[in-house]
């Protein structure tokens, strides 16, 4: 569906920012005998609102041939894993949970988060709309409803008094077409006391940190603090803390509230005056972001050719979406990557999208040796390096190619 509307505040006429073209869904993972059949692809453009200043994409994708079937296990990452445990032990001692309580996580993938909550004793409930992931979060001793979250069901679970003390929504406010509806769903079913805990990318460090990869037709939206408070504002709630993390490149954790329960922090403000101060609500702060996205591909592909052609093999780590639009944006194909390891065995023995490189097992590193290997999940790149210590050790160096290709 194309939108030239503004999907938060209803504004036509939104300004385009970067133009992919034409490209596969991120996440399809392809099997050999898909190889026979054309590969769905789809337009891909990045743009604002002049209004709002919500930047989206233009074009979205049917949610059902989204996340029905999903690749991706957060569990896969130790460092994600941990990062969950941090919030869910701090949250069970400065809201008092505990059996009387109900945590609620949207998109809560296999279990990666309630786990903690579940083991302290917390009730939980996740909602994922991905059955073969829910499959895997029920059994790990997590209730979860393999259904999408709207506005519909928030209020059947309202009405059967499921609401919730805290409602976690980790990296999914970016990819629901229908935010108001989702928004407003977290407020029904959020306590009048409850707080709203809310993780996504951050749009500043997208534009800053050239992270261009992390668009795709998944993430319809790219927040920042400015637009998201607006959406929050619009259907009942108020934005009253946030915090910057490193996690996934630079995100946002956000804590709202039902509006007028609690007063914004001076973290709120603050940040809200440093996006005003760095021109995040102007036409000029995306002026120069297509150009440099071009100018960064034409530097990593003549460094690959550089070492192609001085005899080396180069493969790649992590078989992420992420990976999908770097390598299809920039024309790598298999004749510049031999292979993509992933830790994930629902990947492995698959193809990239779009460019049709094969994922192995990351052993198949030391294995093979590859004198190169560009890690294409950069946001884990401290606990990649680490796990992959004695391919580095046998010479192995990776490339890490944002915001600037760089071997490490």
């Amino acid at each position: 569906m194309n939108r030239t509307a503004c999907r938060g505040c209803g504004r036509s006429g939104l300004e385009v920012v970067l133009d992919l073209g034409q490209m596969p869904l991120a996440n399809a993972i392809l099997e050999e005998a898909d190889l026979a059949r054309p590969e769905p692809r789809y337009p891909l453009a990045l743009a604002y609102c002049p209004d709002c200043w919500l930047v989206q994409i233009t074009e979205t994708v049917a949610p059902e041939l989204l996340f029905r079937e999903y690749a991706y296990f957060s569990s896969v990452s130790d460092e994600f894993v941990e990062h969950a445990r941090a919030i869910a032990e701090r949250l069970i001692v400065e809201r008092g949970l505990g059996p009387d309580s109900l945590v609620v996580e949207l998109a809560s993938n296999d279990g990666y988060l309630l786990q903690h909550y579940a083991t302290a004793g917390v009730p939980v409930l996740g909602i994922d709309p991905a059955r073969n992931v829910a499959e895997v979060a029920t059994a790990r001793g997590v209730p979860t409803l393999a259904e999408f979250f709207t506005l519909e069901l928030a209020d059947e679970l309202a009405r059967s008094g499921r609401t919730a003390d805290v409602v976690h929504a980790n990296n999914v406010i970016a990819h629901v077409p229908d935010l108001n509806g989702f928004v407003a769903g977290i407020a029904r079913i959020l306590k009048p006391g409850g707080v709203a805990v809310v993780e996504t990318p951050y749009l500043r460090e997208l534009v800053e940190r050239l992270e261009f990869d992390t668009i795709y037709h998944e993430h319809v939206f790219y927040h920042s603090l400015t637009a998201l408070s607006g959406v929050f504002e619009r259907n009942g709630l108020g934005v009253v803390d946030v915090e910057r993390l490193a996690v996934h490149g630079g995100s946002l954790r956000v804590f709202a509230a039902h509006s007028g329960a609690a007063e914004a922090t001076r973290a709120v403000h603050s940040l809200l005056a440093e996006e005003a101060a760095v021109g995040l609500c102007s036409p000029g702060y995306y002026a120069t972001f297509a150009g440099r996205v071009e100018a960064l591909g034409r530097e990593l592909r003549t460094m690959l050719a550089g070492l192609r052609s001085g005899g080396h093999t180069v493969a790649a780590y992590g078989a992420a979406a992420k990976g999908a639009v770097l390598l299809n944006a920039f024309d790598i194909g298999p004749d510049v990557v031999s292979f993509v390891v992933d830790r994930s065995p629902h990947k492995q023995g698959h193809l990239m999208p779009g460019v049709h490189i094969p994922i192995v097992a990351p052993d198949q590193l030391v294995a093979r040796r590859p004198q190169e290997c560009l890690l294409l999940a950069w946001n884990f790149a401290d606990e990649v390096l680490a796990q992959q210590a004695e391919y580095r050790r046998l010479g192995g160096r990776f490339i890490i190619p944002v915001p600037k290709p760089t071997l490490v």
